[in-house]
């Protein structure tokens, strides 16, 4: 069977069918162009985010660390105003520029320091004759009497007495208590040894290389070590009283830092524990508490915060605080100074020259109105409590009402995950801790006083790395403890170490034991 023949003759294309096929084919590779642009994009935005990171992580590094906004920014704010319309009758831009400092001048000596006077005489032929002589204060001069070594000796007189039977009893005179028996240090060395680690940042082995070299003692970084574990075990009961005298107060302020303890059981040697300060406790009875514990869980300020319902508790942003505020009834204050820190972060990651050099960038916009807030707790800071409260209502509020409006506006126009995005973020997630300080004049606009607390520590870590056992860690916060909540008092830490070391062994009582802290060794000791 035959097929037909296939026709040869081309179908015709029309004109009409080239056009279609032109925007067909046109179509196609404007949304290939479309899908390659949105992919650049994408990518210029990620690379933005990464440069911004980077920019911060250098400054961190490498930049000042100071957080104040330099006084040559308050120009850049201009714009902010035209953009917040602000009324007449608020604060000015030159409200947040830093004032001019004082003129500087030498100040006049400590009136509680122990003084010595040096004499210079005349002559009996220089004033012969003379009506009358008199001396002339012409300068005082600091002066310090390095570290002195010496062995103390301790003798005992004993009495010998016949008894009735013939024989012979002894009497012995009662010895000084140690707080570490049969040390070979005296209570003055380890109150030194204490002060020179946990308030100096001298490690052991240093201290060990000090006394040896230049003052002849042999003590080994060892039996430092022992020493330091054994008083903080004494001091231990103390440390309690402190912490149930803290929840007595109105107001507790917390803050957690890391630290690397090496042989915690069931956890990375290299990982991070932690170390919790609370600061808090009536105005005449401050204290200052650290803690080692190797979580940062929830289930930590819980358990420091027991029975603790004074009613405000102060801290950063960080959600494991929020359990105790809500199960010990507790108003969360937070703290502006985290606020203000991260758009400070944000307003770092600016264009250094080209497009956009000069432009107000929103995270320096948040900072003119946080600013404000900052200005105005500096005007009030030595009036009392009621009147704070009324200045804070009547300036703070306006400023925070116009703040949260411009959040509002501006947020959704930055590119999510930015640092500036961030910023603005955390300050509508802790939006209603941060306006609380306004509601009471006792309260603070930043948890400064604990991070402050905490800032000692911070440096001892850096010359001494780590602890090696959670032992070391709990006695390091003991030590810390106490230096810090002497000097919350206004005392000197060394005095009232070595008087709490001193007095320790004698306190089989809880009597005895109160008259260990530190207002109750102020009250006998006034000049600290």
């Amino acid at each position: 069977m035959k097929l037909p023949p296939q026709s040869t003759e081309k179908q015709q294309e029309t004109p009409a069918d080239l056009m279609t096929q032109m925007q067909a084919l046109l179509a196609e590779k404007e949304d290939v162009i479309e899908q390659k642009s949105e992919v650049i994009a994408e990518q210029k935005k990620r690379i933005a985010l990464l440069e911004s990171y980077l920019q911060l992580a250098n400054q961190k590094r490498f930049g000042a660390s100071s957080e104040q906004t330099p006084p040559d920014q308050g120009t850049l704010f201009n714009e902010v105003e035209v953009t917040a319309e602000p009324e007449q009758d608020e604060l000015t831009l030159e409200d947040t520029e830093v004032s001019p400092k004082a003129k500087t001048g030498r100040k006049p000596f400590n009136d509680k320091l122990p003084r010595i006077q040096h004499f210079s005489y005349l002559s009996e032929a220089e004033k012969a004759d003379a009506i009358d002589t008199f001396f002339v204060k012409t300068r005082e001069e600091l002066d310090i009497i390095p570290a002195q070594v010496r062995v103390i000796e301790y003798l005992q007189e004993k009495a010998v007495f016949p008894n009735a039977q013939g024989g012979q009893r002894i009497v012995a005179a009662e010895q000084p208590k140690h707080p570490v028996p049969k040390a070979m240090g005296s209570v003055n060395l380890m109150s030194y040894i204490i002060i020179s680690k946990y308030a100096d940042g001298l490690p052991l082995y240093r201290l060990e290389n000090i006394i040896k070299s230049r003052y002849g003692g042999d003590i080994t970084r060892a039996t430092m070590a022992n020493w330091v574990m054994a008083l903080a075990r004494q001091a231990q009961p103390l440390i309690h009283l402190l912490r149930d005298t803290q929840h007595r107060g109105p107001l507790i302020a917390m803050d957690e830092t890391v630290i690397q303890v090496l042989k915690e059981k069931d956890r990375n040697p290299s990982g991070d524990k932690y170390m919790w300060v609370s600061l808090g406790g009536k105005p005449e009875e401050q204290s200052v508490l650290f803690e080692y514990d190797p979580s940062r869980s929830r289930e930590v300020p819980l358990r420091l915060l027991d029975g603790y319902t004074g009613g405000y508790l102060q801290t950063d942003g960080y959600a494991s605080y929020n359990e105790v505020c809500k199960q010990n009834q507790l108003t969360q204050l937070g703290c502006w100074d985290h606020a203000r820190r991260k758009f400070k972060e944000a307003a770092a990651d600016k264009p250094k020259a080209g497009k956009g050099k000069n432009k107000v960038s929103r995270a320096e916009m948040a900072l003119s109105f946080i600013n404000k807030l900052y200005v105005i707790e500096r005007q009030i800071d030595s009036l009392e409590p009621a009147q704070k409260r009324v200045v804070r209502q009547e300036k703070a509020m306006p400023i925070l009402d116009k703040l949260k409006q411009w959040l509002r506006t501006h947020m959704p126009k930055v590119v999510k995950d930015s640092l500036t995005w961030k910023a603005m973020k955390y300050l509508a997630n802790q939006w209603d801790k941060l306006v609380v300080y306004c509601s009471d004049g006792h309260l603070r606009i930043s948890n400064i006083l604990a991070e402050n607390a905490i800032r000692p520590f911070a440096v001892g870590r850096k010359a001494w790395l780590f602890s090696d056992t959670p032992r070391g860690a709990h006695a390091s916060s003991i030590h810390y403890s106490l230096i810090e909540t002497a000097k919350a008092n206004g005392l000197e830490p060394y005095a009232y170490l070595n008087f709490v070391f001193k007095r320790l062994p004698y306190a089989d009582t809880v009597e005895k034991l109160e008259a260990l802290l530190p207002w109750q060794y102020k009250k006998q000791n006034p000049a600290g």
